[in-house]
């Protein structure tokens, strides 16, 4: 077992992206003194989205960083990956049951253990589609494939701020129906029924600009692309303003995307950077875990 940082150490924060993302070096995260948190916490609230490589983590340590940031989310969902099975990377601790979530392509006996798969997962913001989203997702990568499955993150402050000034003043005193029946990856959640008409979306109604809690900054906030709708508009100029929206948010000068490799830990910030994730061959295996920090109802730029 390593060292914990000495007190007083300056943290290695090397940006990896012009727009997004930066490496946080010489931390060992199970051996964290609050002096080594600060600096992170700044570096967070700077870059978004950070990234900390050659972590050795339990669920418990995993769940002991993320507190630092706030109160856990419990797992939304009791799936599949609390059964009795022998692989070590799919099991969580009983401690943690409550809080970590698996997400992975594996399946025990033909039946899949964790969330998401092996395919692509779209542009989104983990569960907009509540009143309160989280405010941060944390994932350590327990076994990633030798290639696909990178995660990339896109900035959506500057995704405002670069907006024309008439498109700043319009989308400010607007909202936006996030669909609350399909996941990132498209598929229908049961209990749903689905739905092609953007003026039926079932979920939760946020404003298009919120502005972050912490830095204080207006950002976009757009959540999830289907059937999303903007309530105050004809559907007409809600789908044009939308899809405008996001081809603009999402172009590469806001992007920075994770390579992953075995026992990398990521954070990012759900209420200023959205996400997504390439597919990847299902012959190879790929084990995440996940922890989420409670969020609040987003505010309104004004």
């Amino acid at each position: 077992m390593s060292a914990p940082t000495p007190a007083g150490t300056a943290l290695k924060i090397t940006p990896l992206g012009d727009a997004i993302g930066a490496e946080i070096e010489g931390v060992d995260l199970a051996r964290l003194d609050d002096a080594a948190f600060a600096q992170i916490e700044r570096a967070w609230a700077d870059h978004l989205v950070l990234r900390f490589r050659r972590q050795q983590l339990s669920d418990l340590d995993l769940m002991r960083f993320s507190r630092r940031f706030g109160a856990l989310d419990r797992v939304p969902i009791r799936a599949s990956d609390v059964m009795d099975h022998t692989d070590p990377r799919l099991a969580i601790d009983p401690e943690a049951r409550e809080y970590v979530t698996i997400i992975s392509n594996v399946k025990v006996d033909g039946m899949a253990i964790g969330g998401l798969g092996n395919y692509e997962a779209h542009w989104h913001t983990d569960m907009s589609y509540n009143d309160t989203p989280p405010s941060a997702s944390l994932l350590y990568g327990i076994d990633v494939p030798p290639a696909g499955g990178d995660t990339s993150f896109c900035n959506m402050y500057l995704a405002y701020e670069t907006l024309d000034e008439a498109s700043r003043e319009r989308v400010r005193g607007l909202t936006c129906v996030h669909d609350a029946s399909r996941n990132s990856s498209g598929e229908l959640r049961r209990g749903f029924a689905d739905n092609d008409d953007p003026t039926h979306t079932v979920g939760a109604r946020h404003p298009l600009v919120r502005v972050h809690p912490v830095t204080e900054r207006p950002c976009l906030f757009l959540g999830r692309r289907r059937n999303a709708y903007v309530p105050e508009l004809p559907l007409d100029e809600s789908e044009r303003l939308l899809d405008h929206l996001w081809a603009h948010a999402t172009q590469q000068r806001f992007n920075w995307t994770q390579q992953w490799r075995q026992h990398d830990l990521v954070i990012w910030d759900n209420r200023c950077a959205m996400h997504r994730r390439d597919g990847f061959d299902d012959r190879h295996d790929r084990v995440m875990h996940r922890t989420q920090i409670r969020g609040t109802a987003p505010m309104r730029y004004v």
